[in-house]
């Protein structure tokens, strides 16, 4: 099947893309299912809860991308067997066999999504922290939702959302870094932010990311990318890229972007005056 011109709407439903019309898809649906998680859908309807919303990416342009492309949504979306393999691979090769544990806390820091832990006679002999980080919207996409469980299409070419690209990866996800890394890097240890590669562009494309290099086993903040490829009839997960950086880096990212990207004081003043004429 070829890949399908994807606009602003949902992308995939209950794990299966919009095209995919299969007895298992419709199941899904109707069923509620999450086929990452092997179990319910996780993501309810704040005003009805027993209602599961089920969209696991969504198409979206941001004006850093040259492109529309589904936009991860929900983080148990890379809750599959080729992120933990490329963990593995890319950072625990010399581990002859990786325990992973769910959601362990971590004291004042919270709780990690996942641990790849090594054990020993009984023992944890080393491990590495793990967070999954996936975008966000302003408006919602529940309408196209709601027409594509009556007649398994949408009635328009694009809805009225966008993808909130600074609270998901500015506000939330560098908070996270910034707090959890400390603990971490007093520990002589390792977390790994997982998340779409698409957020990562956005990153370079608004803050000062000079910190980030290619990833530094000394380093104790690491962000492994994926981006979603279009494989025969689905869309599937593949490795971009893993960099890293430390304290100062993510202190950096934090504090926003460039200095020659700031405008000036006529800009501003401008600005002011465009109000003011309102």
């Amino acid at each position: 099947m070829q890949e399908p011109n994807i606009t602003n709407h949902p992308t995939e439903i209950f794990g299966y893309p919009f095209t995919d019309h299969s007895s298992k898809a419709r199941s899904a649906q109707e069923q509620q299912f999450c086929p990452f998680l092997h179990d319910t859908c996780k993501k309810p309807r704040k005003s009805e809860p027993h209602i599961k919303v089920g969209i696991c990416s969504a198409g979206f342009k941001g004006s850093f991308l040259e492109q529309t492309k589904p936009i991860i949504l929900c983080p148990h979306r890379f809750d599959t067997r080729i992120v933990f393999d490329t963990l593995q691979q890319q950072y625990l090769p010399d581990w002859d066999t990786v325990e992973w544990v769910k959601e362990v806390s971590i004291g004042v820091g919270g709780s990690v999504d996942f641990v790849a832990a090594k054990l020993h006679n009984g023992e944890v002999e080393d491990f590495l922290c793990v967070e999954f980080q996936a975008a966000g919207t302003t408006g919602t996409p529940w309408q196209a939702v709601l027409e594509f469980k009556a007649t398994r299409a949408f009635a328009d070419s694009s809805y009225p959302y966008g993808i909130n690209w600074a609270n998901e990866f500015m506000k939330t996800m560098m908070q996270q870094v910034y707090k959890k890394g400390k603990i971490v890097e007093h520990w002589k240890r390792k977390i790994v932010f997982v998340l779409q590669d698409v957020g990562l562009d956005y990153l370079r494309s608004a803050c000062d990311t000079s910190g980030l290099r290619l990833a530094n086993d000394n380093d104790p903040v690491h962000f492994c990318t994926f981006r979603l490829s279009w494989n025969k009839n689905k869309w599937e997960l593949e490795f971009v890229e893993k960099v890293s950086t430390d304290i100062e880096g993510i202190n950096r990212i934090l504090g926003g972007t460039l200095a020659e990207q700031y405008p000036s004081t006529l800009d501003f003043k401008q600005n002011i005056l465009r109000k003011l004429e309102r």
